[in-house]
């Protein structure tokens, strides 16, 4: 793969097509294809996808947008750039995703039609959107989540960033993260299974106004050359990021795949160990659909009540760990403008009290994985 890279980049730079060329019109048709949808379009980064996405639907100030409490700061950070703001929901405990229950309860006990049926909230602002995210490598319950957003005319976009690949039952039919709603996002960040050479993100869409607006607001808001309709931004997937994951994209569903047999090695290890009483492992809820990419396994992760003693201890026998996410989004100092307070979000802030991100990567070794499950062993059995 390393020489296929290599001969890929070279070739972008004899062209000097460095910008907006056949590199990526060649990814934008290939990831497409892969998505099941029929338009891509390459941005800068996963955040700049969120932030093209709203930008493209006209959502700012005056609107409301409904996300999860427990993501990457990007998802509510997007909102509240274009003006708007970020409406917090919990999150179901088990697949750490924006509740569907949490979100209809919210619905039904603080919003309401205005006179001109617009849904608002009780400070007036209108809901115009949700914005799930499919945590971990999992998706959101997109059946109910769907099902409240067309009862309330909302939009709904997708933060795809950590599940490009992931699989949903849909009734439908099965699909893939980031194709349900109104607008998908993805992000290529190096760690993420997919992974670029540096940002690099993803819009997705089937509606053809909405890509074009997408790919208008992308370059500036410009259409043609100089020609500027809307404010948009610099939000260009380079064409060397673009070449990069050309030659990446073929693999990405094996490389799920090969994280996705860690995970069963990491349950079994644990059973083995006799930890599952002590240890919550992630959970499966679509497996049993028959979908082969139910969980691609972004990240493993697992909950305890002594989790930062666990990560100390993990540290100093040299294993690797992290921490998604240490506060919920209510709770950090740039969005306690919105007048959230702790108690608010209790599967939020359990979740970010017990989590703990153990290595997976899909060449991790079995013996590597016996030595961290052996070690968390070492430290729950004393």
């Amino acid at each position: 793969m390393e020489r296929e890279i290599l001969t890929e980049i070279k070739e972008v730079l004899a062209t000097q097509r460095f910008i907006l060329g056949p590199k990526l019109e060649q990814f934008e048709k290939a990831i497409a294809t892969y998505c099941g949808v029929d338009y891509a379009i390459g941005v800068s980064s996963g955040t700049d996808a969120l932030l093209v996405a709203l930008m493209a639907l006209e959502i700012g100030p005056g609107d409301a947008v409904l996300t999860s409490a427990y993501s990457f700061f990007g998802t509510a950070g997007s909102i509240a750039r274009v003006g708007a703001t970020p409406l917090f929901v919990d999150i179901d405990p088990g697949t750490y995703n924006l509740s569907a229950a949490s979100l209809r309860s919210y619905l039904d006990h603080h919003c309401k039609p205005d006179a001109d049926g617009e849904l608002r909230d009780a400070r007036g602002r209108k809901i115009r959107a949700i914005m799930p995210v499919h945590l971990f490598g999992l998706c959101a319950e997109m059946n109910e989540i769907l099902t409240i957003a067309r009862e309330h005319d909302l939009l709904v976009i997708e933060d795809a960033a950590q599940a490009i690949g992931a699989e949903y039952p849909l009734e439908a039919g099965p699909a893939r993260a980031g194709t349900m709603g109104d607008i998908g996002c993805f992000s290529f960040y190096p760690s993420k299974n997919l992974g670029a050479a540096g940002d690099a993100g993803l819009v997705v869409c089937r509606d053809e106004a909405t890509a074009k607006r997408l790919r208008i607001v992308r370059e500036h808001g410009m259409e043609p050359r100089y020609y500027h309709h809307v404010i948009g931004g610099n939000f260009r997937l380079d064409e060397l990021q673009a070449a990069i994951l050309n030659v990446k994209l073929p693999h990405l569903d094996e490389w799920s795949e090969a994280r996705r047999e860690a995970a069963d090695f990491y349950a079994k290890e644990f059973d083995r160990a006799g930890l599952t009483k002590m240890v919550t492992l992630p959970t499966e809820p679509y497996r049993e659909t028959g979908l082969r990419n139910h969980h691609i396994y972004h990240q493993y992760v697992i909950r305890t009540e002594r989790r930062d003693e666990l990560q100390v201890h993990l540290s100093k026998r040299e294993v690797g760990t992290a921490i998604y996410y240490p506060l919920g989004l209510h709770e950090q100092e740039c969005f306690h403008y919105l007048g959230n307070k702790r108690g608010d979000f209790p599967e939020t802030e359990r979740a970010a009290r017990e989590t703990l991100a153990l290595p997976i990567f899909p060449e991790i070794s079995r013996d590597a994985q016996k030595y961290v499950v052996d070690s968390i062993a070492e430290f729950l059995e004393k």
